[in-house]
């Protein structure tokens, strides 16, 4: 007796794959949306993840409690400055160019960019220009920072901290610089 050849669409990858095919369509309604790089993202920000954890793991450095009121602060703007300058900021679009496609100036010293859509690369172009979404990279690995090497990165979030605070004030400054001149 002969073996039974399975068909691609009859084993379990083939099978797998219709349904990833059907998920998308039924998800979609129509419009581009990538969800096999979205599968991919996350797989590759649990294995970040995973490697984060693994190293404070084997470091042996304990967990707080809970977080401290001023870390928690000194994370969040550290991390709201951190994505913008890597999502958003001219200076940092060689990072972004692979991915991305210039569309123009978006703000001060800010870029409006658009994910490409050829090779595959509109994940992580999305991923790239999104400040909200580089934040959650961002954030874990700060807060992975603080855990291993903590002086050194609360150094590093203070730097940031006050580079946020410092775009704060030059903005402010040309409100006040503008209305100035309209009164003038």
């Amino acid at each position: 007796m002969a073996p039974t050849q399975t068909t691609p669409d009859q084993s379990g990858g083939g099978r797998l794959r219709d349904l990833a095919r059907r998920t998308q369509q039924r998800y979609s309604a129509g419009h581009d949306r990538p969800l096999g790089g979205y599968t991919a993202a996350l797989a590759g920000f649990a294995a970040y993840t995973t490697a984060w954890a693994t190293a404070v793991r084997m470091r042996g450095r304990p967990l707080p409690d809970r977080p401290e009121p001023w870390d928690v602060l000194l994370t969040s703007v550290a991390t709201f400055r951190l994505s913008r300058l890597l999502s958003k900021a001219s200076v940092t679009s060689p990072l972004r160019a692979p991915f991305t496609r210039y569309v123009g100036p978006q703000g001060p010293a800010e870029l409006h960019e658009e994910a490409r859509r050829d090779d595959g690369k509109d994940t992580v172009g999305e991923l790239v220009t999104c400040p909200f979404c580089t934040s959650v990279w961002v954030v874990t690995s700060l807060t992975a920072g603080r855990l291993l090497w903590p002086r050194a990165t609360r150094t590093a979030m203070g730097a940031l901290t006050a580079l946020a605070g410092a775009d704060a004030l030059q903005l402010a400054y040309s409100v006040l610089k503008d209305k100035a001149a309209g009164e003038g």
